[in-house]
């Protein structure tokens, strides 16, 4: 039988349309028009067109961190450059995005010819080349089989839950191949999964104290189902780390409090720190995910579930995948009962007081009576990151932030690609920005308005870089100061019908959180606040003066 043909971008967006990408971010450019028209012609896929590269990739960075998967488009050149950040972030973090760029037809890389976004000793190749070290693997197609480099990629994306590079030619984008797919599920090696969680199972059935530290990779290796049965089948007591907060139930019986290092939640600090048995589950230890590495246990002495492999007391058991590991461990242990002593911040009580300025001691308890069950909260880098560790998700809820790669600004069109990836469903998204952060990728908030999404927007105005001030030893340089937009006014000029407010006062913010519960649901939501440009929350206050007296 006479397999169907179709073009190499047909081919690439349905096969990107198979694991769940039906949205792709980009801007157009005369190398990238062909794949632009596979994208418009998919009935199953939609073409989202960005304000520019840079949002582009961070909206393919929201969109995937909710739905699995994002794929970003640009022209070659200028406009794979521009997204590069980006999509260094989602390498960085482990978020699978994938880059797809339009290249020049053939036969000018053939020749060498100097075209346009190119530089003025051609070189065609230079781009792939900077992105081969912030991705898990490239491929620039030509004539010789694109759709097995295709597949190779593809295979590799679908694995690994890292970003790639796939660069297609103009021309090379309307040559025919065969359409059989070769989109599968990672299978494990069954040996090595066997052998891991025997290993395993034998550590937690004699530990006395286990404790299950979760965090953002469960995830992004769509193991959230697959960790949920864990936890209910081993009544073991889970702590989170900051970049997972969310993914285990916070409202439930069996989980103890955020990980804080020794800033705060004392109890949980002293928990993972005294058990005999450390099962850490897609947990990325960097710096201010762990407050400074602080933790008395070694990582490499315990249970380390990670996306492709196990690691088990410094033995690598390759090939054994985090959903594959936790189901069948999940079947192999006992429910046993634990002592679990619960800790959560102390984030005070809600006092209002008409003519108190707003400060966080006020912020965080309002705002955590705001979140509701499957809201996806997006923080931006800066002290809201630190403030939102302070606070207790109700169940479903998801904390977003991006505190290993810590780039202002990628918050705000974050958020335009997590609301495109549930505009079809009942969840709110909220954006918690700085100004400061805001100012750098603001034009995402007209995308959002132009494509009539609802979420929910506070950008705290506290009058330029309070991180940067806090951190500094002359907290009054000028180079934290930042201009002063007005930032309610924004929406009228992206000629958008958003609900806008602001609020200076305990009061204020109490009434305008009120009212959004209403209006979020028929509108976007667009809220100023106002804090001094020293306010800071006591988690950060508490690791700034730690890191400065030593």
């Amino acid at each position: 039988m006479m397999l169907e043909t179709v073009t190499v971008g047909d081919y690439l967006i349905s096969e990107l349309q198979k694991i769940g990408i039906t949205e792709i971010f980009g801007l157009p450019g005369d190398y990238n028009f062909n794949l632009i028209d596979s994208v418009e012609k998919n009935p199953d896929v939609r073409w989202i067109g960005c304000t520019n590269e840079l949002n582009a990739g961070y909206a393919a960075d929201g969109y995937a961190r909710v739905k699995g998967y994002g794929a970003v488009l640009t022209t070659f050149g200028v406009g794979e450059l521009s997204a590069i950040n980006a999509v260094a972030g989602s390498f960085a973090e482990g978020v699978p995005v994938i880059m797809i760029v339009g290249a020049p037809e053939t036969k000018f890389i053939r020749d060498c010819v100097l075209k346009h976004h190119n530089f003025m000793e051609p070189d065609y190749f230079a781009f792939e080349s900077a992105y081969s070290n912030v991705v898990q693997s490239t491929a620039f197609l030509d004539y010789d089989d694109p759709k097995a480099e295709i597949d190779r990629v593809l295979d590799i994306f679908i694995k690994k839950k890292k970003p790639v590079y796939i660069a297609v030619p103009a021309d090379v984008c309307l040559f025919k191949i065969n359409s059989d797919s070769k989109i599968k599920e990672p299978q494990s090696n069954e040996v090595n999964l066997q052998e891991s969680v025997e290993f395993a199972y034998g550590l937690i059935k004699r530990a006395q104290h286990p404790i299950l530290l979760a965090d953002a990779l469960i995830e992004r290796n769509l193991a959230v189902e697959s960790f949920e049965k864990f936890v209910k089948n081993s009544g073991i007591p889970v702590s989170s780390l900051v970049m997972g907060k969310g993914i285990a139930d916070e409202s439930s019986d069996s989980f103890i409090g955020t990980y804080l290092g020794h800033y705060m939640n004392k109890e949980v600090y002293e928990t993972v720190n005294s058990s005999d048995c450390i099962i850490s589950a897609g947990t990325i230890f960097s710096d201010f995910n762990t407050f400074g590495f602080d933790f008395g246990f070694n990582p490499c002495d315990f249970i380390q579930i990670l996306g492709t492999h196990v690691i088990i007391q410094n033995q690598v058991f390759e090939e054994v995948y985090m959903k594959d590991f936790l189901e069948t461990l999940s079947d192999r242990l006992e429910y046993r009962t634990f002592s679990i002593v619960k800790s959560k911040p102390e984030l005070g009580e809600i006092v209002i007081e008409e003519e108190n300025p707003l400060n966080f001691e006020y912020i965080l308890p309002r705002f955590e009576k705001f979140i509701k069950s499957d809201d996806l909260i997006f923080v931006d880098t800066g002290v809201l990151a630190f403030a939102s560790a302070m606070l207790t998700m109700p169940r479903g809820a998801v904390l977003y932030n991006q505190f290993l790669w810590a780039s202002i600004g990628w918050a705000t069109p974050a958020v335009f690609g997590a609301s495109i990836a549930v505009k079809k469903k009942d969840r709110r998204v909220v954006l918690l920005t700085g100004e400061g952060s805001h100012q750098l990728t603001v034009q995402s908030l007209s995308s959002m308005i132009y494509h009539r999404l609802k979420p929910v927007i506070i950008v705290l105005n506290n009058k330029g870089y309070t991180i940067e001030r806090a951190l500094s030893n002359t907290p009054e340089d000028n180079f934290n100061d930042i201009a002063e937009w007005d930032y309610t006014k924004l929406p009228e000029v992206f000629k958008g019908s958003v609900w806008t407010a602001k609020a200076s006062t305990n009061r204020e913010f109490d009434e305008v959180l009120k009212l959004v519960e209403k209006e979020s649901e028929r509108q976007m939501c667009y809220i100023e606040i106002f804090t001094d440009k020293m306010d800071l929350p006591l988690l950060m206050r508490k690791y700034i003066e730690y890191e400065k007296s030593h």
